[in-house]
């Protein structure tokens, strides 16, 4: 086997690397190639073999990418390590001669540690591989152990998993589930009013006129009116960017719920701003998404923050779109702008809108600080930042535009009431 070249960067190699999977049509994230990165400098590769391992740990989810993973590591490492011959390489069990007993992957507790009346339990596939472990020798001469696989039921790990570690199959359940959310803004007094039976509303001098002078003679009852609650208007604008084209599948299922059930406003951004309230309105999410998709001819491109608030502002917000409304904005902050530009289109929507929420996936990463020049400009103009990398991370962001979350970033009110 032919050893790993120490001059080779960790970060540099797991870029080219992840970069070749994603060309292949495996789905990896940058955080994925940032992971590998750390764990190869952590535990750098003396050999192929353990490099194939590393990258499998970190970058492969499920069973169905193997296929691919294996392909694509054979092909840019030239071949140097086969994992086709390694033992530990089987992902489903080899077809047992006829006859055959069939074997599991956990072996029975000895029977005196069985409790009295125990009756074994029909045998059922394993629900993940396991290895000999360190003292397994070469000749398959390893001592027994019984391992203890846990496995967590699949809508809780398909509810908590993050959206980039997703395959195909989950996207689907997800898009699915996402789209049939429920979003409600808060409330406000509407200018029109209804009336009221109670006298500590507001006096309602024009009805009580009016009904005096169809009497013809002094009004004898008092009318009284109250006005109206309504929903704020929800605005959402999500970047559809290369950099977050593994979370925008989602978000933009979302979107597609959120005008169609909360009445929402929906844009999305790469280079250009692109709004997208009338084709995500389908009843029909397929060919809703597909017409999304067509839309927006800059899909998985570069990331103009600056430039599609500044469009936004101008062409559909300062024309009341934006005034008073709840505005949501999904995106990892990376912008090709410099950050002062971000700033100065953030102040000036924040000008307009009642609050503003910022969803960045890339909170989730347990050391992550919003230091990135875009997402760092645009924070001190938001009301809540939250993550929405998972469906369960789905609820913070429902609680956010409810605003319910008392997670403020700023305790300071908006005068555009």
């Amino acid at each position: 086997m032919r050893a790993v070249p120490p001059t080779v960067e960790a970060a540099a190699l797991s870029a080219a690397f992840v970069t070749a999977l994603r060309r292949a049509g495996l789905s990896c994230s940058p955080d994925r190639a940032v992971r590998l990165a750390e764990a190869l400098r952590l535990i750098p590769p003396g050999d192929a073999e353990k490099l194939y391992w590393a990258s499998r740990v970190v970058l492969v989810s499920a069973r169905e990418q193997l296929p691919v993973f294996d392909a694509v590591f054979s092909a840019v490492f030239r071949g140097g390590f086969d994992p086709s011959e390694h033992p530990a390489r089987a992902v489903a069990p080899a077809a047992a001669p006829a006859g055959a007993p069939e074997e599991t992957r956990t072996r029975p507790s000895p029977a005196e540690d069985r409790a009295p009346g125990y009756a074994p339990a029909p045998p059922r596939p394993a629900p993940a591989i396991a290895s000999a472990g360190p003292d397994a020798s070469e000749d398959g001469n390893a001592p027994e152990r019984e391992a203890v696989l846990a496995m967590a039921s699949p809508e809780e790990r398909l509810h908590k998993a993050s959206f980039a570690q997703l395959t195909e199959e989950e996207v689907v359940e997800i898009r699915r589930l996402a789209s049939r959310l429920l979003l409600a803004t808060p409330t406000r007094l509407s200018r029109r009013a209804r009336k009221s039976a109670h006298s500590s509303a507001r006096l309602d001098v024009r009805a009580t006129v009016r009904a005096a002078r169809r009497s013809g003679t002094d009004t004898t009852r008092l009318l009284y009116a109250r006005r109206r609650p309504q929903r704020r208007k929800l605005v959402m604008l999500c970047d559809v960017s290369g950099s977050m084209e593994p979370y925008a599948r989602i978000f933009v299922s979302l979107l597609q719920g959120a005008v169609a059930g909360a009445g929402a406003e929906a844009f999305v951004f790469s280079t250009r701003l692109t709004r997208l309230t009338r084709q995500l309105a389908l009843r029909d999410p397929d060919e809703a998404l597909a017409r999304a998709a067509t839309a927006a001819p800059d899909w998985a491109g570069g990331t103009r923050i600056a430039d599609s608030i500044r469009h936004f502002v101008d062409e559909h917000g300062r024309r009341g779109l934006a005034r008073g409304a709840v505005v949501v904005i999904f995106s990892d902050g990376w912008a090709q702008e410099d950050p002062e530009q971000v700033a100065a289109q953030m102040a000036r929507l924040r000008r307009l809108a009642y609050r503003i929420i910022w969803v960045n996936p890339r909170k989730a990463a347990p050391q992550y600080q919003p230091l990135v020049g875009g997402m760092a400009a645009a924070l001190p103009y938001c009301d809540e930042f939250v993550s929405g990398h998972s469906y369960t991370a789905l609820a913070e962001v429902a609680a956010a535009i409810r605003g319910d979350g008392q997670a403020s970033l700023k305790g300071r009110g908006n005068s555009c009431r």
